[in-house]
């Protein structure tokens, strides 16, 4: 008897713990505002980048999904922020029971335990991000929201959520703006010295930003490439080549093809947060320069009798 009344004891706790978190996730749904206001970005018919735009706060924010960076970034970002983040619900036990135990025998937060999920939920909400509030009860609707998140969005999703918004420094959101702005390519293609480099820059984006402080940025990566070492996931020679890889030190322009077509078509439909032309981006590169360097060599003269011949 008494057996059977833990039973239905504990369903009808479980039971109700479940109805409560359903309501509160119907009542207090997460905010993807952030994540939708993205840049607006121009590509061409291959889907490559022509040109974009800033949002309305003027961040550099670009769509980026897992399938648009290198696996071993995504390997990288995981043995490095992650490890258990492909069999986790969005809080690592493991993580937090080492964090408590740290926090107990220093009296302080040591670790966060914080996992990709957790980074996702606190990306979304601002609220979540000052490092003053970085408190027990902030981790607790943290990890609240890394639960929620978990629950309505797939690993993918929420792994897209993180790497559209992770701060870059400056006004850089998201691996894709970071490869462009620091690389100058998709991160598709990134070497392991950069690829490196991403990962590390989010935990402190403005003291690590190599464009201002290279050398700090350059200890943050080999941090990571440390890790990586020990994961297994690069050889000896591909960690020594990455360590003597310098790091950028200043910021490249981000791709500005066929501009004025570009203003033309968000000028159209300003709410499309991407749009696509029949243009190919390699090839409307090619007659740009050829155009600019055809330009440079004609003497003002020559330049105005064109023109006069063109208006007649």
């Amino acid at each position: 008897m008494i057996l059977r009344r833990l039973l239905v004891g504990s369903l009808l706790a479980a039971s109700t713990l479940a109805a409560t978190a359903l309501a509160l996730d119907r009542l207090f749904p997460p905010d993807l505002s952030r994540y939708r206001e993205r840049s607006t970005e121009i590509v061409d018919a291959n889907d490559r980048l022509l040109r974009a735009f800033t949002t309305s706060d003027g961040k550099w924010r670009l769509r980026t999904t897992a399938d648009d960076v290198d696996p071993t970034y995504l390997a990288m970002l995981k043995a490095y922020e992650d490890r258990r983040f492909d069999v986790h619900w969005g809080i690592d036990p493991f993580a937090v029971f080492r964090a408590a135990e740290q926090w107990i025998g220093r009296g302080r937060i040591v670790s966060g335990a914080s996992t990709l999920s957790m980074q996702a939920a606190r990306l979304l909400d601002p609220g979540l991000q000052p490092a003053a509030k970085r408190s027990l009860l902030t981790k607790a609707v943290q990890s609240a929201r890394a639960l929620q998140l978990e629950w309505r969005y797939s690993k993918r999703e929420i792994l897209a959520i993180y790497l559209t918004l992770a701060p870059m420094g400056g006004n850089l959101e998201g691996v894709r703006s970071a490869s462009f702005a620091y690389f100058g390519k998709e991160p598709r293609h990134l070497s392991v010295a950069e690829a490196a480099l991403l990962v590390a820059l989010p935990q402190s984006p403005e003291t690590r930003r190599p464009d201002r402080f290279a050398e700090a940025a350059r200890k943050a990566r080999d941090r990571v490439l440390a890790r990586v070492a020990e994961a297994g996931l690069a050889t000896a020679a591909e960690i020594a080549a990455a360590r003597d890889e310098p790091v950028p030190t200043a910021r490249k322009p981000f791709p500005n093809l066929a501009p004025h077509v570009a203003e033309q078509v968000v000028a159209e439909a300003p709410a499309a947060r991407s749009h696509r032309l029949s243009l190919d981006a390699r090839l409307q590169a090619a007659l740009e320069a050829l155009a600019r360097d055809r330009s440079l060599g004609l003497s003002p003269q020559v330049g105005q009798q064109r023109r006069r011949r063109q208006r007649q």
